[in-house]
């Protein structure tokens, strides 16, 4: 009866680190090849950091080519906050599907406001837009300088942003290629 309650204790505090593990390296998820492969260039310089974002840990990876073309990856990790344990599953449902809740309820307030006559307020060219074949679920959020395509594999989402590129199409496709990349590299 011991034995199995200390592999029981065992499990439950191996359950417990797991979940207080940092998230992946974000400069092991693309490597120089893929750069290479999609934007044409060669990485000359990563630059590894961390960041708290609204209760998540994101570890980030800055790649930079020489050349106005750069690589911005970032990989959520689970954090606490007070007590309460932050997923990045529960932020990407928050963020992506609470968000789609509210552009309804946005462009229903527009509505309402231009059928009185009300001057309508322009809708944020932000708004995430899905994307097709990338990890269990993808969003495109940005605008036509910049942005960024949100990738969701199980209960980890990576960030992708690809800088220099001023086609928005351009910049989606190129991120989407590397977000693919990234996801086959999370453990």
């Amino acid at each position: 009866m011991l034995v199995l309650i200390v592999a029981l204790l065992a499990q439950v505090s191996g359950a417990s680190r797991a979940s207080d593990a940092k998230p992946p390296d974000a400069c092991a998820l693309v490597a120089d090849a893929d750069v290479r492969a999609v934007l044409g260039v060669t990485v000359k310089e990563r630059r590894p950091g961390t960041q708290d974002a609204r209760g998540l840990l994101l570890t980030q990876c800055y790649l930079g080519t020489g050349t106005p073309q750069s690589v911005s990856v970032a990989v959520a990790g689970e954090t606490k906050s007070g007590n309460t344990r932050i997923t990045p599953l529960a932020f990407w449902r928050e963020q992506f599907h609470g968000r789609a809740e509210d552009a309804r309820d946005r462009r229903s307030d527009h509505h309402d406001a231009a059928a009185n006559g009300a001057r309508r307020e322009p809708d944020a060219e932000t708004a995430a837009r899905p994307i097709a074949g990338v990890g269990d679920e993808a969003f495109w959020s940005g605008a036509r300088v910049a942005g960024a395509l949100y990738a969701l594999r199980g209960n980890t989402f990576i960030r992708v942003s690809v800088g220099g590129i001023s086609d928005e199409r351009e910049r989606i496709e190129k991120s989407r290629r590397l977000a693919i990349a990234a996801l086959a590299r999370l453990p």
